[in-house]
């Protein structure tokens, strides 16, 4: 007969977020899957479409470092098991968003945003914030957020995004949409309640400011 395992305590789970955070922002993390982009060749070689590029892809990069504490601040305070498990199951996805665009970055000779620790530190705090408001806040939260997500990847793919022969970038791009899509769709069928609009508005400011900083630091 197999024992249980003893659930971790407050100041446990506290200090095992601390560590995955730090691992989050200050280690290159490996992805569980291929890299979208494949074997496809690097065809981006003008210096200022290069800079453009890795620019776009260093804001989603800031933002699965957001997406990874969002789902781990609603992990640590979520009331249900099984939501829970839902919200760490979302965020090993992200982990692999996370390694393709850092990869991606490192290509294109550039670095990861400087704030990463800042963008893991504030994205925690209202994730758990989130999960205090309870599972069907929470969940809606997720599907706001992923909403919102896949908007901004779409005008990536778009006038002014990545350069149109960028396919590398382009394929990873595509990839986190449906994985986005799929965790929005989820999170709306466990019971995710629809965001007061002021709520709603909040988050896009949030989310352009860290977008307009990533870009350039």
């Amino acid at each position: 007969m197999r024992a249980n395992t003893p659930r971790l305590g407050l100041l446990d789970r506290l200090i095992q977020e601390f560590d995955r955070g730090l691992r989050t922002v200050a280690a290159s993390n490996v992805a569980a899957r291929p890299n979208p982009a494949g074997s496809a060749p690097e065809t981006v070689n003008d210096p200022a479409a290069r800079r453009h590029a890795a620019g776009l892809m260093r804001v989603n990069h800031a933002g699965e470092i957001a997406a990874q504490a969002l789902y781990h601040g609603q992990a640590l305070t979520a009331r249900n098991e099984k939501v829970r498990q839902s919200l760490l199951e979302a965020a090993r996805d992200e982990t692999d968003h996370l390694a393709w665009c850092e990869q991606r970055v490192r290509e294109l000779d550039s670095r990861v945003s400087l704030f990463a620790p800042v963008w893991y530190a504030g994205s925690f705090a209202i994730g758990a914030l989130a999960g205090l408001a309870g599972d069907r806040n929470s969940l809606g939260f997720v599907a706001e957020t992923e909403k919102q997500v896949i908007e901004h990847l779409e005008s990536h793919l778009h006038e002014n995004g990545l350069p149109e022969d960028d396919e590398r970038s382009r394929r990873i791009v595509a990839q986190m949409q449906a994985d986005e899509a799929k965790h929005g769709s989820d999170a709306k069928a466990a019971g995710g309640r629809d965001l007061p609009r002021p709520v709603r508005e909040l988050m896009r400011r949030t989310a352009k400011l860290m977008t307009n900083t990533a870009y350039r630091v």
